[in-house]
């Protein structure tokens, strides 16, 4: 009955051979004493930190200064918008730089044999990245069209003089 054993190979097979655990096992303790840490450090610091009540501790801090109004103000959304085009745009490059190092450093050294595999992985590489790419650059022709770049948008009384 050979098929009735799972298949083990590398590490993992040397850690079931001296009895330890598998990958799984470990992932799982690792995560535990993850959140055991951050769970252990948040409930230490709620029991040793002071509770005195202060109406200074609870008024905005405006680098030392006397704070003038309320320190909670609306945020104007035209910097949501900048960072969230950054942030696509960052993401971007951060997908793109690994496939293009990959794409363009993909000559074979002697270990591929298949030529006409490797080309058609390379070329479905290169359509996969077109097609991602031109994703994000409709989104941002949508926003450039319809204005929403604009760090100050004309009103509807504004275009029509």
């Amino acid at each position: 009955m050979a098929g009735s054993r799972p298949m083990h190979t590398g590490a993992d097979q040397l850690l079931l051979a001296e009895g330890g655990v598998s990958l799984l096992q470990a992932l799982a303790i690792f995560a535990l004493a993850g959140f055991a840490l951050a769970f252990v450090t948040l409930v230490l610091g709620k029991l040793v930190r002071s509770h005195k009540p202060n109406p200074d501790k609870v008024s905005a801090y405006e680098c030392g200064e006397v704070p003038v109004g309320t320190g909670w103000v609306q945020f104007d959304l035209r910097f949501y918008v900048v960072a969230l085009v950054f942030l696509v745009f960052d993401v971007e490059i951060a997908l793109f730089y690994p496939w293009a190092v990959v794409y363009g450093g993909g000559t074979p050294d002697g270990t591929i044999t298949g030529w006409e595999l490797l080309r058609q992985v390379r070329w479905a590489a290169l359509w996969d990245m077109l097609f991602f790419f031109g994703v994000i650059v409709v989104g941002f022709l949508y926003l450039w069209r319809f204005g929403y770049l604009d760090w100050v948008r004309a009103t509807s009384a504004q275009e029509a003089k």
